[in-house]
């Protein structure tokens, strides 16, 4: 062609992973697609991940639409652990379990949603079993908070009919684990075992998540100096957890406090910023009151995995680190402590100190 130089393509090599994503002048994009196909080589696992990313756009879609499609308030229903139903608890429920149902490679799905885990039909159903809360932190979403999807991917341990037990298992068994945040932008949180975590944003004009942080971790050192957790509860806490937040909050240089609400948004928030979040045990929910499959396992399974640590501090008589756990039941709770190495092993110090463990 007259007048072509050659060099109609910018050379974009020493960029950052996100320069494709708001440019037109280059022609490749590091999207969630490529990097799951280039990271897993398991077009079945692909598949199942692919459907998942669809279900976080319609959710993402629905959220940000809900006062204009009248999807803010109560449903009138209690869900598996009895809290009051949203409306967009529902929408997001039937959105992933029909995208995830009719992918092809699930076999089992638990969700909070559901009392009972859902067994895909047979001739529908692939090696997979999925557990998720699809819209944690619904409570926050008629005042416009952010909230988010949680959930984690195992394999089955049999060729046969999956069963029960194939996700009644420990967290050192996940094969994926993530979380999608709808908040000012929709981010997605994805770590396979031994790839490190990585972040991706939904591109509105592509319709695409898009890479824009690989292998995160948790900031030298543990980062800022925050403590995360709902201290309504204060007075219910055991003597351990009421003296190491006082601690921080009584030193020399204190702590700040940050609690949206949303596990998605302070967990998030601690992994790029640092500190702890604390969801413990106290006298009134004495095994806690996060879900160990669809909240604990994930969340754990991405800070480790982001060079954190996660404890359930003290649980049933003794320490325990959350991956360890074998749920009995498909929506048991266990206490939820995450975040930095400096912060978690203070908390655990602090029950030798109490003479509690």
């Amino acid at each position: 062609m007259a007048g072509y130089c050659g060099t109609s393509v910018i050379s974009r090599e020493n960029e950052p992973i996100t320069s494709a994503s708001d440019s037109v002048s280059v022609s490749q994009f590091p999207t969630l697609n490529r990097y799951i196909m280039g990271k897993t080589g398991d077009k079945e696992l692909a598949i199942l991940l692919m459907a998942l990313q669809l279900a976080c756009k319609a959710t993402s879609r629905a959220c940000n639409k809900a006062g204009i499609a009248m999807l803010f308030g109560l449903a009138g229903e209690v869900n598996s652990t009895g809290d009051d139903q949203k409306k967009l608890d529902v929408l997001s429920n039937e959105i992933f379990i029909d995208a995830l149902t009719n992918c092809g490679a699930c076999a089992v799905l638990v969700s909070e949603e559901n009392e009972d885990p859902i067994f895909v039909p047979q001739e529908k159903a692939g090696r997979f079993v999925v557990a998720f809360d699809p819209l944690d932190g619904s409570s926050n979403i008629d005042c416009n908070v952010s909230t988010g999807t949680i959930f984690a991917v195992y394999e089955k341990q049999h060729s046969g009919p999956a069963t029960v037990n194939d996700i009644l298992r420990t967290g050192n068994d996940i094969t994926v684990a993530g979380y999608c945040m709808y908040g000012a932008a929709t981010e997605l949180v994805i770590t396979f075992k031994g790839h490190g975590v990585h972040r991706f944003t939904l591109d509105p004009s592509l319709g695409e998540f898009v890479h824009i942080q690989a292998r995160v971790k948790l900031p030298e050192g543990g980062g800022k100096k925050i403590y995360s957790c709902n201290e309504g509860n204060s007075r219910n806490w055991d003597a351990a957890i009421k003296s190491i937040i006082a601690k921080w909050k009584d030193s020399d240089k204190p702590y700040a406090a940050r609690y949206v609400g949303s596990m998605v948004s302070d967990v998030h928030r601690t992994i790029l910023y640092g500190g702890i979040y604390l969801y413990p045990a106290d006298a009134k929910s004495k095994h806690g009151k996060l879900r160990v499959l669809y909240e604990g396992f994930p969340m754990a399974f991405i800070m480790e995995q982001a060079g954190g640590s996660a404890s359930c501090g003290m649980f049933k008589g003794k320490i325990q680190r959350l991956l360890d756990i074998v749920p009995e039941s498909i929506h048991e709770k266990c206490p939820v402590v995450i975040g930095c190495n400096r912060d978690v092993d203070a908390v655990l110090e602090e029950y030798k100190i109490q003479g509690l463990c």
